[in-house]
């Protein structure tokens, strides 16, 4: 047998203690309304919530322009397979100005938006909101963390000391289809800060990456630049040589889904690039 140093666990007792750990605090609820976007940390957390709590535990999606089709479809799927109790609200923060001017705080807007359409939902089953926030999560750049704060909600990932891994490893061990799902952040989030949000802008991102997607790109960011005029592409370092190779259909993609001008980021992909403009923002 292998012995493993006193410090450390075995891989699959780690996601044991994780999942007794959020299972332990999902019982300290009396209800829970999940702010279910379908991906990894909001999936196991609806699951688990679900198997917790019962006909007491009620995941939510978010419909909006930001959110692309294929996630809503995803989420619906994933629920239905799981028998989870699942609906979808409208959120209204594309009618807010805050939102669609795109300053370092709006992310906070869109949380806003998302709560006041939460609220009654909790207040009618007694619940309490529920995010899918992960350990991860807490040292980037997240205003949407201080709306969840000033509307009591709750984030029991984290309060069960779950990191992005963790998430993952225990829905893997569920056997969940999110295990390895890529990151999917709201299309929003592609559009470079101080640019207006604006639904036209939004379908072109989500045309141009869907297309790159089509391709053989699947883990992809289309940065919406100059008023959505310039799209700055990343993907992994490893595929950059690919895109040359398929340089003219990246291009016809990327510009038929209405940009003007195709750049590649030669960098490659990585999260939360366009936190590099914060400091150009207005203070």
């Amino acid at each position: 047998m292998t012995d493993h140093p006193a410090s450390a666990k075995p891989a699959d007792a780690a996601v044991g203690d994780g999942m007794a750990r959020l299972t332990a605090r999902l019982r300290l609820e009396n209800a829970v309304v999940v702010a279910y976007s379908g991906g990894a940390d909001s999936a196991l957390l609806a699951f688990a919530a679900a198997r917790v709590l019962g006909a007491r535990a009620l995941a939510v999606t978010a419909v909006s322009p930001s959110l692309a089709a294929s996630e809503r479809a995803a989420a619906r799927a994933f629920a239905r397979q799981h028998g989870l109790a699942h609906i979808e609200v409208c959120t209204d923060e594309a009618d807010r100005p805050e939102y669609t001017a795109n300053g370092a705080d709006r992310c906070y807007h869109c949380k806003s938006a998302l709560f006041d359409a939460l609220a009654p939902l909790a207040a009618a089953m007694g619940a309490r909101v529920a995010l899918g926030t992960n350990l991860d999560d807490l040292g980037d750049h997240r205003p949407g963390q201080r709306a969840a704060a000033e509307h009591g909600a709750i984030a029991p990932l984290v309060d069960a000391g779950l990191t992005k891994a963790g998430v993952r490893a225990a829905s893997r061990e569920l056997g969940l289809a999110t295990a390895d799902k890529p990151a999917a952040p709201c299309l929003a989030s592609r559009v470079s800060y101080g640019d207006p949000v604006t639904p036209e802008v939004l379908r072109r991102v989500e045309a141009a990456e869907a297309a790159l997607r089509d391709l053989g790109f699947p883990v992809c960011r289309v940065r919406a630049h100059a008023g959505g005029t310039l799209a700055r592409v990343e993907v992994p370092r490893a595929e950059i040589p690919r895109v040359g190779e398929l340089r003219e259909r990246v291009d016809a993609a990327v510009r038929g889904a209405g940009f003007t001008f195709c750049s590649l980021d030669l960098s490659g992909f990585a999260s939360g690039r366009l936190n590099a403009l914060l400091p150009l923002l207005p203070s």
